[in-house]
């Protein structure tokens, strides 16, 4: 029998229509909410309790352990975690409560006028004794070799309410381990039925992969049939379990937690912008973590994000090379390549010199590059992910940024997405959406390719015809987005680079338009927003680089230059034969087999640089190792070739060049705060002149699937780890398709 946790779904009517985890899910809304309600409830509606003779006021409906961290009381636990729904099965939180008879389970039981919770009481401090005696009971003697030492929940409680004695002289019970899949290392002996993995698979990763098996000594946690762990979230389960059940695979026996040294910076794999901490010793990078951002990615990461890691070390750029008279790309001193650069920039100007910056350049590199290419009179600077010029453009910011904010999906009612895979392309972002859609009945509609987004939602077909009829009122969701009062529209980047992008989006901003005035909501409700997929885009568009590489391929320059450029937007074959192509960039990609001059930058855990995410949110990498060999910071490298080049830049430290920052783009080095975007009445003008005559027959294109996610950029297509994922995620598609045999 395969069985999830279980929630009373009688205290939660209004969640069962969404089935069983989104009535566990709601037990979280509820339980999470109380305490935040609490300091805006009417003080006749509150309740006074007593924590050790300490009176408190709590909400109706608070938990005993709400009420005891209300004045600062730990209450011990293992299987309670903030954002899952209550199970209440480890009985780790036990406290006394006078003249109640047994100790009750704090994380379940709502507190009630008048209780004196005693949570250091003679009986309180007997019953967590014996519970961490039956918890070790069965739980091997593996500290030593354990991943988890050093920060296991079990060791650290254990310690403070655990005996130094055990009453159990039978043997343990030893429990077979799982093959989920090449991230996940599972010691199953060590688990202790908290659930907690079980409950976040179910509720936030909305993946029904893991699951309980057998009854009381019998009970194990696994998938029931060996497969993969199938979720772009399936690593938070490693931060989640509170022993070493559930390890990292790839860190296995690497490093101990106390070895590192931990930095706190941002992911750029995404345009999310996760907050994580990265763990280095000796000059490498160990392992990386999520840090808590209750606006961006709360306390997840993605498995990208956390085990792309080991791309860092491998196919790296480590010293400057130089094409030689055979065409063979030889290793040469800084010297040499930068006065080779610096003289083939002197001999060409104006629309001669172009540039494409990549998706993982930061935004001091990019001002600087900027710089370098005015001061020769040109202004070919390109992305490599394309954005509709037409209309508004990159004109208006409000055109280009995520407006509602990560955090902001959160209060919608309605939500249209067109041409994007948020699941893939963003999965903090699709875990806010799944959020919101269990705990707040968030509706959700989709435009494009029919997709798995883990919640239900309403497929409206994949013809962006469909758009130009939801724009004119003729279709029949456009009463419904009428109707809704915090609408918001959501177009993915993806679908945005074709020729008729142009008008794709005036559909939208015009969609967008007819919500927000029929929602009647103030101005400070956003409803247009567009989900990038490169940390570079946001920044680049503030700078004012041109969105695609459209103009390059028109008029070809005589020299080219690739800041991390390795989408494959610009080949050889789009060149004349005799153009001098520069790379920059700390992988040996896509880009840097064409180049004539390679320069090694440096990645985004060895620089402290600039990035601004899909809202609109600058924030900041700090240096965690040294970079390889010769390797520099890129805007470092681009300085030193304007010097030789006779045009010297007028910064020489990082300081300096924030200030230019600040002079083109004020937003972007006012760190970790959203600037508001407007203007949308404008730009929905500007986009009524665009035709939207070729609608009828555009598809939007499909996007990417599970496979794709795990190599999407020079770092994690050089990652092994994410070679395994792509692997093993084909192998279990392939057995999913094969016929059974019986």
């Amino acid at each position: 029998m395969f069985r999830l946790p279980v929630v009373s779904r009688s205290l939660y009517p209004a969640a069962i229509a969404r089935g069983g985890a989104a009535a566990a899910a709601a037990t979280t809304a509820s339980h999470n909410a109380r305490t935040a309600a609490t300091a805006t409830a009417p003080a006749s509606n509150l309740l006074e309790v007593f924590v050790d003779g300490t009176p408190v006021m709590v909400e109706p409906g608070t938990t005993v352990l709400q009420a005891c961290e209300k004045v600062g009381v730990q209450i011990p636990r293992f299987c309670y975690h903030e954002r899952l729904s209550v199970a209440g099965n480890c009985r780790m939180c036990l406290v006394e409560i006078e003249k109640v008879p047994k100790p009750v389970a704090a994380c379940a039981m709502p507190v009630m006028k008048g209780w004196n919770i005693l949570t250091h009481s003679d009986k309180t401090r007997k019953a967590r004794e014996g519970v961490m005696e039956f918890l070790l009971a069965n739980h091997p003697l593996d500290c030593p070799i354990c991943d988890q030492g050093g920060e296991c929940d079990l060791q650290d409680q254990s310690m403070q309410f655990g005996s130094d004695r055990s009453r159990f002289t039978e043997g343990k019970r030893a429990v077979e381990d799982k093959n989920i899949g090449p991230l996940i290392k599972t010691i199953m002996t060590r688990c202790i039925q908290c659930t907690r993995c079980t409950r976040f698979a179910s509720e936030v990763a909305g993946v029904e992969d893991l699951g309980t098996t057998g009854r009381g000594n019998d009970l194990q946690i696994g998938t029931y049939v060996e497969k993969m762990f199938m979720s772009e979230l399936s690593g938070n389960v490693i931060d989640l379990c509170p022993v070493g059940a559930l390890t990292s695979k790839p860190y296995a026996f690497t490093a101990r937690p106390w070895e590192t040294r931990k930095t706190e910076s941002i992911d750029v794999l995404d345009a999310v912008g996760s907050n994580i901490v990265v763990s280095t010793r000796g000059g490498e990078v160990m392992r990386i973590l999520p840090r808590l951002n209750e606006d961006i990615n709360e306390e997840w990461i993605s498995d990208k994000t956390r085990f792309a890691y080991d791309g860092l070390k491998r196919q790296r750029l480590t010293q400057p090379m130089v094409k030689n008279k055979s065409g063979q790309l030889v290793p040469a001193s800084w010297e040499d390549a930068l006065t080779q650069v610096a003289g083939a920039f002197q001999g060409v100007e104006g629309n001669d010199i172009a540039a494409v910056a990549g998706g993982l350049a930061d935004a001091e590199a990019l001002i600087s590059l900027k710089d370098l290419l005015n001061r020769f009179n040109s202004d070919n600077l390109c992305t490599e992910e394309a954005f509709p010029m037409a209309g508004a453009g990159s004109d208006l910011r409000s055109n280009y940024l995520l407006n509602t904010g990560i955090s902001g999906i959160e209060q919608a009612d309605l939500l249209l997405l067109i041409g994007t895979n948020p699941r893939y392309e963003a999965p903090l972002f699709n875990a806010r959406i799944r959020k919101s859609w269990l705990h707040n009945e968030l509706q959700v509609a989709l435009v494009g390719k029919e997709i798995d987004l883990s919640y239900t939602y309403e497929h409206l077909g994949d013809s962006a015809k469909i758009l130009e009829e939801i724009a004119s009122g003729t279709h029949q969701f456009s009463k419904v987005l009428a109707e809704a009062k915090y609408p918001v529209v959501v177009v993915g980047s993806s679908c945005l680079q074709s020729e008729d992008a142009a008008a794709v989006m005036a559909a939208v901003s015009a969609i967008a338009q007819n919500a927000r005035v029929s929602s009647g909501v103030d101005n400070t409700w956003k409803v247009l927003n567009v989900l990038h997929r490169v940390a570079s885009q946001v920044a680049a568009l503030d700078l004012g680089y041109k969105p695609g590489v459209d103009a390059i391929r028109m008029n070809p320059p005589k020299l080219l230059f690739l800041l991390g450029a390795d989408a494959g937007c610009i080949t050889r074959q789009d060149l004349p034969k005799d153009s001098f192509i520069i790379y920059q960039g700390h992988h040996g990609d896509f880009g840097a087999p064409m180049a004539d001059v390679i320069l090694p930058g440096a990645a985004y855990t060895e620089k402290c640089s600039t990035y601004m995410n899909t809202e609109g949110r600058a924030q900041q990498t700090k240096v965690a190792v040294t970079a390889p060999g010769l390797a520099r910071e890129d805007w470092t490298i681009i300085r030193a070739i304007s010097e030789l080049a006779g045009v010297t830049l007028p910064y020489d430290t990082l300081d300096e060049v924030r200030d230019r920052l600040a002079e083109v783009s004020p937003s972007l080095v006012r760190y970790d705060h959203v600037e508001e975007a407007n203007y949308f009445s404008q730009a929905h003008e500007l986009s009524m002149a665009v035709n939207q005559a070729n609608l009828a027959g555009l598809l939007v294109p499909p996007q990417l699937t599970l496979k794709d996610f795990f190599m999407t950029d020079p770092i994690s297509r050089a990652s092994q780890t994410m070679a395994k994922c792509v692997k093993a995620v084909t192998e279990g598609a392939q057995a999913v398709d094969e016929p059974a045999i019986c």
